[in-house]
């Protein structure tokens, strides 16, 4: 059976969301940041001692992006994985462009405003980080124009792993009314039953 470590308050949360979507059976070994991650036991399974990280049969795996990937590729036939190798291509370029383009300034914006104490907080960063974000989300806008998905045939792991990006933006109440189809897209994203299955987790 797939088990897969980490905790809904981490990056896991994509891969627990994976899950739920795809339907396959599976363990989630809760694995939290600091002692769980650092045994040994788990080391053999991430030597970075970070979470999540999925155990499927022989395979060992670590990155969230990568970990999501695998699954939708493997399981995910009717469910998540595009119904061709050009969207495939697609999704795995929607993957890494939204930890390139959206991750760097939207940890600016996250970190000071919501994670850093409120003595350690830099306005001057995170504004700074909302003005990066802009020319991404614009992209990103233009690409839902007129489209509930990012992809053809519907709800793909190209808009989960996209979306779950996206969430610190709303922990940290992000205003998306200059960008109405990210907007639009985004929360109906979050509205979906696999997703409040995976937070609960």
């Amino acid at each position: 059976m797939i088990r897969l470590y980490g905790i809904s308050q981490s990056r896991a949360l994509r891969c627990l969301w994976a899950l739920e979507e795809i339907g396959v059976p599976y363990e989630h070994v809760k694995t939290n940041f600091t002692s769980d991650a650092k045994q040994p036991e788990y080391l053999k399974i991430n030597p970075n001692g970070r979470i999540p990280a999925l155990a499927d049969g022989e395979l060992t795996l670590f990155e969230s992006m990568a970990i999501n990937l695998y699954l939708s590729r493997k399981y995910g036939a009717g469910t998540l994985q595009p119904k061709s190798q050009d969207d495939d291509a697609r999704a795995v370029q929607w993957s890494i462009w939204v930890m390139t383009e959206i991750e760097p300034p939207l940890m600016q914006i996250f970190l000071h405003t919501v994670m850093a104490p409120p003595d350690q907080r830099k306005p001057e960063i995170a504004k700074a980080g909302h003005e990066a974000i802009a020319k991404p989300l614009k992209v990103l806008d233009g690409a839902l124009a007129g489209r509930d998905f990012l992809l053809r045939g519907g709800f793909t792991i190209a808009d989960l792993n996209v979306a779950s990006v996206l969430g610190l933006l709303a922990v940290a109440r992000f205003d998306f009314s200059p960008y109405p189809n990210v907007k639009r897209w985004f929360e109906a994203s979050l509205a979906r039953p696999a997703f409040a299955r995976a937070r609960s987790k």
